[in-house]
């Protein structure tokens, strides 16, 4: 496909972000949306809480393996074309979600909606690096993206208890395939290709990256942060509603205001990092994970499942949370300035391998009705983490002696 010059992207900042912003928050909003009606799927689509944990699982892992596949595959054949192919994947697997009542279907179909969210994520940010990277504006539209991302595990649960709460949980999916539609109608004209005329496809350079012990220790932080986060949103709807009874809507707002402690701490991340700096930081935010942890294992061993003994806990691990993924891709990446790219798609590749893999080994493992799963995973991600940036430090001082 013939590719055009980024230079004739030539729409207004208020334009180009409502282009731009529904694809980033609709491959999201897939995810959050969903987890209200979590604890009744297994009865609907008669299976396992084990099987269910799948449909989060993968859609985790996908958005994450997926720039390892799409980025390479865009830089090849452009941003639109799988920018498009990854809208018709999403709406077509969102569509047939609403129609399906399959255990074993309705796994495939949301990784085949997650495969379309990656594709788009890929494009999207692509796009906007083709654009955008030697403009002002490059700035603000980063921010906002990053601002939209963290608003929709907010407000995405509780969209998606209202939806099921009046039109039954199928709409859930419904609510995510028409808008689909609708912004794959309005790319098709508008979304010209972006990817360089002159830019050549160059062979990933893995080695260099993985052999690097400070990639993997920031990674591991990163995963160890987001991990958390995950292992949270697959229990949080089995403890609240089932075990502490709470409603879908009362659900969604308790789940809610971890969010708004995560968007809260993230404005004042930048004082942090610049006072403590990436190791520092990194290590706070590990403390915080342990200190939640250890408030968590105290209420689930003396209360019984509600807000103060699992939101509240949950809070200070949010704060940690911030912290850690503030610094960790700067931490994991600052060797590569040469290969960022390649580097870049490894370590999130990388982390949501560990979230999605390690973090449903314990939720299926230990009770995921329960705390323990969120209390195993913390506490066993932060002591690694702690001990990967102990032996980082302890090489680099060796080094500055030698």
């Amino acid at each position: 496909m013939p590719t055009q010059n980024p230079r004739l992207w030539t729409y207004s900042l208020p334009v180009a972000l409502m282009l731009l912003a529904p694809f980033n928050i609709l491959a999201s909003l897939g995810m959050d949306i969903y987890l209200p009606v979590v604890p009744a799927m297994p009865e609907i689509l008669q299976t396992t809480p084990a099987v269910v944990q799948l449909t989060l699982t993968l859609y985790m892992i996908m958005l994450g393996v997926g720039q390892i596949v799409f980025g390479p595959l865009s830089d090849r054949l452009g941003r639109r074309p799988v920018l498009i192919g990854g809208a018709v994947l999403f709406a077509a697997a969102s569509f047939a979600l609403a129609a399906t009542s399959s255990a074993y279907l309705f796994v495939t179909l949301r990784l085949v909606q997650a495969v379309g969210a990656s594709a788009m994520l890929v494009a999207l940010f692509a796009t906007i690096r083709d654009v955008y990277a030697e403009r002002q504006e490059s700035a603000v539209i980063y921010s906002l993206m990053n601002a939209m991302l963290a608003f929709v595990p907010a407000l995405g649960p509780i969209a998606g208890a209202l939806i099921a709460g009046s039109l039954g949980w199928r709409f859930i999916f419904i609510a995510l395939g028409v808008p689909a539609v609708v912004l794959l109608v309005c790319a098709l004209p508008a979304w010209h290709e972006t990817r360089p005329v002159k830019e050549a496809p160059r062979r990933a350079s893995f080695g260099p990256v993985l052999k690097s012990l400070a990639f993997w220790t920031y990674t591991l932080g990163f995963g160890a942060a987001m991990g958390t986060f995950f292992v949270f949103f697959s229990t949080a709807p089995r403890v609240l509603i089932d075990g502490a009874g709470f409603s879908e809507i009362g659900f969604s707002s308790a789940f809610a205001t971890v969010a708004f402690v995560m968007i809260a701490t993230a404005r004042f991340a930048r004082l942090f990092m610049e006072r403590w700096g990436t190791a520092g930081s990194a290590v706070r935010g590990m403390a915080l994970l342990m200190l939640g942890a250890c408030v968590l294992l105290l209420g689930q061993l003396s209360l019984p499942p509600s807000f103060w003994s699992f939101i509240l806990p949950m809070w200070l691990m949010a704060v940690g949370i911030v912290f850690t993924i503030s610094v960790s891709a700067n931490g994991a990446l600052q060797e590569f300035g040469d290969i960022a790219g390649t580097a870049v798609a490894l370590h999130f590749c990388i982390q949501s391998l560990i979230v999605g893999v390690v973090g449903t080994c314990f939720v299926v493992a230990l009770n995921g009705d329960t705390a323990w799963p969120l209390i195993a995973y913390s506490a066993g991600m932060v002591v690694t983490t702690l001990a990967a940036l102990l032996w980082l430090r302890i090489r680099g001082m060796r080094l500055q002696t030698a």
